[in-house]
């Protein structure tokens, strides 16, 4: 049951542990429930009898029902609500590790408004459904198979007048489950859409502004809300029309309760106490299926959200074994590699050497990046070999992998914190000073000493008060804080101007000396001293060597040194 529980809702196992006491507690307060009616029904029929207990006995039974309805009311309470809304911290906790631990090529594949909606609106609805849903459904058809048996047992007619209408109820909502699920699904796509749409319409404000996109962006959100409203309103009436007439079966059973009891009546098959029980015990039992059938809707409306969050946590983490990495020259042995269909590295392979300057060149477009995140390991190749130390990558814990391998990508992120803790990412442990004392190597200390709190400034979401230039300053600094014996680089003079780059230049030839560097750059002059050129076109590499070699054996080389050659020289 703990595994079904966990694998159905994605729960933890103190979870799905927790929700199993809610069960049974709330099995046992649902057969609670009969305790007045049974008390009511024995003190009737001494009445009748003549064997009218004492008030003393009367008082003490209601007392003693009251009392145990009141503690089972505590007990489900508890497991229900309480521990609930504990298990949905715990399911966002285990949802924002597990996001932790993916390779950046899952957040490629998934727009990141989707990831927030996940661990946001998704596990909310699961969290409610926990609380006032899940438990109930099943607590409720323990009970009412716990009741059936007992009905069963003191009249099988009157009894099957019960169950026979609720068991076809259920059936019918159970035949429409898969329509149900088909438009609340639809739904919940659509949600995700607009959820992209809104993202979308409030970070690209620029562009909107700049090209006048605004009243065309309004129709496209308004047009986006209107379709998502009549897709909400067909998944409504999927959920609305299969529990109305389910429940109007359910609702059905009084009346023929009341016409086999009256038969039976009429023959001298029951008594009259017993008929008023079966009558009375119909009308609580219907209302009992209206809630199970509510219950079970809600199940189904949340399962596109399990399916979503359950895709995320059976998504494969990169695996590897602890490992102390000596040797840090990086082997291209075949290497493939594909974002989804699309395959940009098509057996790819070259040596950038320890303690050596690799340089990637190549068109746009020719998989030079994607070279660098495989280097990296912040993509898995799919076949082929990248060795390190004489291992493959793969088999690397990627903790120890990190902690030799400092990165600049030509795209900066940062945090909306202080200059000083933005580039103390790099090492956490780092002093003030020393965060300092890189960001001086990386020419930051310009302007930083422009901004109204120094090192103490907000920069902003992503850096948004800071310029490109200033935003890759802070970015090299990290990677000269982090101080690692392997450097990636990628297009990191792109948004400078002439001036910052040859200072960055400088610090980075300090950084990088003696140690194993692979670089992207556009400047061709940049890496002509290279010790090593490695040029890629297709996927392929198609040359090796150095700059005088590659200028006599390598087309795309020649023909990049000569386009450079050319805009180097371009007057407006």
């Amino acid at each position: 049951m703990i595994n079904y529980l966990k694998n159905r809702f994605q729960l933890s196992d103190s979870g799905a542990s927790e929700i199993i006491r809610a069960i049974v507690s709330g099995a046992l307060l649902a057969a609670s429930n009969m305790i007045p009616m049974i008390i009511i029904m024995l003190f009737t029929q001494g009445l009748l009898e003549g064997g009218l207990p004492s008030l003393q006995t009367f008082i003490i039974l209601i007392c003693g029902g009251a009392l145990v309805m009141f503690v089972l009311y505590y007990v489900n309470y508890n497991d229900t609500y309480t521990v609930v809304y504990s298990e949905a911290k715990t399911l966002r906790i285990n949802l924002a590790e597990k996001l932790k631990e993916l390779p950046l090529s899952f957040f490629s594949k998934h727009d990141m408004s989707d990831l927030a909606q996940a661990i946001m609106k998704d596990i909310t609805d699961i969290e409610h459904a926990l609380s006032h849903a899940i438990p109930k459904f099943y607590s409720n058809l323990i009970a009412f198979v716990l009741i059936s048996v007992l009905l069963l047992v003191w009249n099988v007619p009157l009894g099957l007048s019960i169950i026979i209408p609720t068991i076809l109820s259920f059936a019918f909502l159970y035949l429409s489950k898969s329509i149900q699920i088909r438009e609340t699904n639809k739904y919940f796509v659509k949600l995700r859409e607009n959820a992209e749409k809104f993202q979308q319409a409030i970070e690209l404000q620029q562009e909107i502004k700049s090209y006048r996109l605004e009243e065309a962006t309004r129709k496209d959100v308004a047009a986006s809300i209107e379709d998502s409203e009549k897709i909400h309103i067909r998944a409504e009436f999927s959920q609305a029309v299969p529990v109305t007439l389910s429940g109007f079966i359910a609702r059905s059973m009084l009346g023929v309760t009341i016409f086999v009891g009256s038969i039976l009546y009429a023959n001298d098959g029951v008594t009259l106490l017993y008929l008023l029980g079966y009558i009375l015990a119909s009308s609580r039992i219907s209302e009992a299926i209206l809630d199970i059938q509510m219950n079970f809707a809600e199940m189904l409306y949340i399962d596109s959200r399990i399916k979503n969050i359950r895709s995320i946590n059976e998504t494969a983490i990169q695996s590897g074994e602890s490992a102390e990495i000596r040797d840090t020259a990086i082997e291209f042995k075949d290497v493939t590699f594909a974002y989804d269909d699309n395959h940009v590295i098509n057996g790819v392979s070259f040596t950038a050497p320890a303690g050596k300057v690799t340089a990637l060149v190549g068109p746009s477009g020719c998989g030079k990046t994607t070279a660098l995140r495989l280097a990296s390991r912040l993509y898995d190749y799919d076949q082929g070999e990248i060795r390190i130390d004489g291992r493959d990558m793969k088999n690397i814990a990627t903790e120890d992998l990190f902690k030799k391998i400092s990165i600049v990508f030509q795209d900066v992120t940062l945090f909306n914190t202080t200059v000083l803790e933005n580039i103390r990412i790099g090492r956490p442990d780092a002093s003030d000073e020393e965060v300092k004392k890189a960001a001086r190597l990386a020419n930051c200390d310009e302007f930083v000493g422009n901004l109204p709190d120094g090192y103490d400034t907000i920069i902003g979401e992503n850096g948004g008060k800071l310029s490109g230039g200033e935003r890759q300053r802070l970015s090299i600094a990290r990677a000269i804080l982090k101080n690692s014996p392997i450097i990636l680089l990628d297009e990191i003079s792109a948004a400078l101007d002439i001036e910052n780059e040859k200072k960055i230049q400088d610090s980075l030839n300090s950084l990088i000396k003696g140690r194993t560097v692979i670089i992207i750059s556009h400047r061709m002059k940049s890496i002509e001293n290279a010790d090593t050129i490695v040029v890629m076109k297709d996927g392929l590499v198609e040359g090796l060597g150095k700059h005088a070699h590659l200028m006599k054996n390598s087309p795309t080389y020649r023909d990049m040194i000569e386009k450079s050659q050319l805009t180097d020289a371009f007057t407006y």
